[in-house]
């Protein structure tokens, strides 16, 4: 009789971790799921909000009175977009290509530059917080997204939209 106890016990131990284990490969499975989902609808809101970004993008930037002595007569934005998520903060950030086109402020001592009218390739940074994208205006100069996420690399890093 003992021994069939020890033999109920080994079992019902082995039972157990079975269990546990089943436990933790579903948490596993479900959490990648989650962040799959969580990916996607990144994404979509990005795509949704997309020309309303733009707009508010060009008003803060705009806004910001910088470069001094320029201001912003036009940004035309790419296609595309690379996502990078913040190393720090965890943040998503959204890279887009854009296109300006600044035109001298009377006064700021821009008006006698000849490359004032040259047009200039930069990086729009948009920022999700978990609900919603926004911006700040934030524009990075002279790099497209994929420069930028290199030049930020310590900062950023890329973000596969597929997911690990």
């Amino acid at each position: 009789m003992g021994s069939a106890v020890v033999w109920l016990v080994i079992g019902v131990v082995f039972a157990l971790l079975a269990a546990g284990l089943a436990a933790v490969i579903a948490i596993g499975f479900l959490m990648q799921k989650r962040q799959a989902l969580g990916r996607t609808d990144a994404v979509q809101r990005f795509t949704q909000r997309r020309e309303e970004l733009e707009t508010l993008f060009f008003e803060q930037a705009a806004a910001s009175g910088r470069p001094r002595g320029l201001a912003w007569v036009d940004c035309d934005f790419g296609a595309d977009q690379i996502y990078a998520r913040d190393r720090n903060s965890g943040q998503l950030r959204a890279l887009v290509p854009v296109t300006i086109r600044f035109e001298a402020v009377a006064g700021g001592g821009m008006e006698d530059n000849p490359n004032v009218a040259n047009l200039r390739a930069a990086t729009a940074v948009f920022h999700y917080d978990g609900r919603e994208w926004s911006t700040t205006g934030q524009v990075i100069f002279n790099l497209e997204p994929a420069e930028a996420l290199q030049h930020f690399q310590h900062e950023l890093e890329p973000w596969d939209v597929a997911g690990p």
